[in-house]
């Protein structure tokens, strides 16, 4: 058994009523989901967002905090370790003031996406968090939860049933076999999926196509799940994506397939936030899961504004970089949802420092103090994207591993001290909220100083700009790139795209994770590369178009060695190899 999960068997979980009660949550306010889960219906939400807005003394929106990292390595960074550890912190160190909270509060909330169960059985493993920083119960949130995803593979799946059907029994609205945009969907890593023939085996079978499936993560339908803010704006977005275009190359979208309604059906009830507990027992929304890497990376507005809605402090990640999660977080959640952060966390680590210094992973709990200071490279291009790009005041978390060595500690914390960046020593892994008080006091400083209220969002392009431009502006400003490549094909959609009054729309880089540029082995801060663009895809109901980089994937594919391979369960039920 794996330690995360050896000491997530030994919490102790409360029932999620006492959770709700600390929210000023009534059980006829939630729908409990067992003893130690529940949802918090999406109109609870709004309700009480609305009071937020009203601003009285008690209601007043939290301090939203945004953690983001330096870019992953191999050795793991932890930034849903961190996340956690941060809330639990903040709750400790107002325990140990004696806060005055006001009723109906509590000091910290955390917002996170919900894990994929391609990482869960692939390579990454799981996603509640590590050590005595976890979300539980950690079994039930990383293998289906509340059903979420299994409803957006449903709803993804039926507009493409219904639009393989409209082809079968006619055609009226002239689709062009070959230009179909929406893809099936499993939330799986199964590369054998990624290119598929359908409709094989006559008449009765449908229209021979050409077909694709990504995984549930990438799609529109998830992206729409986590940006919609009520019923009503979920049908909306869904009538709006974009499924297959006409001969003469017009859109049709799901409304034309009158589909909409039917799909929002699904997902209706998958709207409403989860709601969970940290082993300290802090509130936390986990709800939605896009990857960063091939789509928005953030979890559902509706969590976000519940965390704020409950919390004085709203904690809540982007998933990878401050050059993937994070660009996305300000330029297409903030603008959707008409937040900001008051402060940003990023996570790095002294492995992390060394690998990008050109240290084998092998190597890693090896004490290199030149290497680590060589990786700061990488370190400083996220601080700069975060502080001069999105204007938003940086605190560095620097989560310990037992590897670490003084010295190299020593030496981190003197050169981030020249850079004029708090950081702060995290031992949240080891010792829960009380390892990261430090942290949380710094972030506390941090978000009271920063005053947004009549500061206008620091975004890293305008929405008028023209899409290309809008590409280009973040691959030189955030990536550090010198150009774009965009090939004839891709050029010619976006000018489509624009045509048909989708020019405005914000951008979505599916990239890379590993590496500013486009190639997964340039570590550190590589400068003057080109921006390799492979294609573009419009998610018209999500409000934005993907550009896909470099050889990304929507479909991820298994390792040699999966985690499938050493999950189990016991005859009582009892399962094992999470990690």
């Amino acid at each position: 058994m794996s330690i995360d999960l050896e000491i997530a068997h030994k919490a102790t979980i409360r029932p999620i009523s006492t959770i709700a009660a600390k929210l000023g949550l009534n059980v006829e306010d939630i729908v409990p989901f067992g003893h130690d889960k529940a949802k918090v219906p999406a109109t609870t939400v709004t309700r009480d967002r609305e009071a937020a807005d009203s601003s009285t003394p008690s209601t007043t929106p939290a301090k939203l905090v945004l953690v983001t990292a330096m870019s992953p390595t191999p050795a793991g960074e932890g930034k849903t370790t961190t996340s956690i550890g941060l809330a639990d912190g903040i709750n400790e160190v107002a325990h140990e003031e004696n806060w005055d909270v006001p009723e109906g509060k509590t000091p910290a909330v955390l917002a996170l996406r919900e894990p994929s169960l391609g990482p869960v059985f692939g390579m990454k493993g799981g996603a509640a968090g590590g050590g005595y920083a976890q979300v539980l119960p950690m079994e039930d949130i990383n293998l289906h939860f509340t059903g979420d995803f299994a409803a957006i593979a449903l709803a993804n799946n039926l507009a493409c049933a219904a639009l393989d059907n409209h082809i079968h029994q006619g055609n009226t609205l002239g689709i062009d076999p070959r230009r179909v945009e929406i893809r099936r969907v499993v939330d799986l890593n199964d590369r054998a999926l990624r290119d598929i023939a359908i409709g094989l085996g006559g008449y009765n079978n449908g229209m021979a196509r050409e077909d694709h499936f990504d995984i549930v993560v990438a799609s529109e339908v998830m992206a729409v799940f986590c940006l919609a803010t009520s019923i009503a704006d979920l049908k909306e977005r869904l009538g709006n994506i974009v499924v297959a275009r006409t001969f003469d190359k017009k859109p049709v979208t799901v409304a034309d397939l009158e589909v909409a309604g039917s799909m929002a059906a699904l997902l209706a009830k998958g709207l409403s936030p989860n709601l969970v507990q940290s082993i300290e027992g802090t509130p936390a929304f986990i709800h939605g899961g896009p990857f960063a890497n091939i789509a928005h990376g953030c979890n559902s507005v509706l969590a976000t504004t519940a965390a704020m809605n409950y919390g004085q402090y709203a904690i809540t990640e982007a998933g990878f970089g401050a050059d993937l999660g994070a660009e996305k977080f300000i330029d297409i959640k903030c603008r959707a949802a008409g937040i900001f952060p008051s402060a940003a966390v990023i996570v790095a680590t002294v492995r992390a420092l060394k690998f990008h210094g050109g240290v084998a992973k092998a190597d890693l709990e090896n004490e290199n103090v030149d290497a680590m200071r060589a990786g700061l490279v990488n370190l400083d291009k996220h601080i700069a994207n975060v502080r001069d790009v999105y204007g938003v005041t940086p605190v560095i978390a620097v989560n310990t591993f037992p590897s670490d060595t003084d010295a190299e500690h020593t030496a981190l914390l003197e050169a981030l001290k020249e850079r004029g960046v708090e950081a702060s020593l995290a031992r949240h892994w080891a010792e829960g909220g009380k390892g990261a008080t430090d942290l949380a006091r710094k972030v506390i400083a941090v978000a009271e100083a920063a005053d947004t209220s009549g500061k206008e969002p620091q975004f890293t392009y305008p929405l008028d700009a023209t899409l290309e431009e809008k590409i280009t502006t973040i691959a030189q400003r955030v990536y550090g790139a010198d150009r774009v490549e965009l090939p004839k094909k891709v050029r010619n959609k976006l000018a489509l795209f624009a045509e048909d009054g989708y020019g405005d729309l914000p951008v979505c880089i599916a990239k890379t994770q590993y590496s500013f540029s486009t190639d997964a082995t340039e570590l550190g801060a590589p400068t003057g590369h080109v921006l390799e663009v492979a294609d573009v895809r419009l998610s018209a109901g999500a409000g934005f178009v993907v550009v896909v980089c470099g050889d990304i994937m929507t479909m991820p594919g298994l390792p040699k060695k999966p985690a499938a391979n050493t999950i189990d369960v016991d005859d009582g039920g009892n399962i094992s190899g999470l990690f």
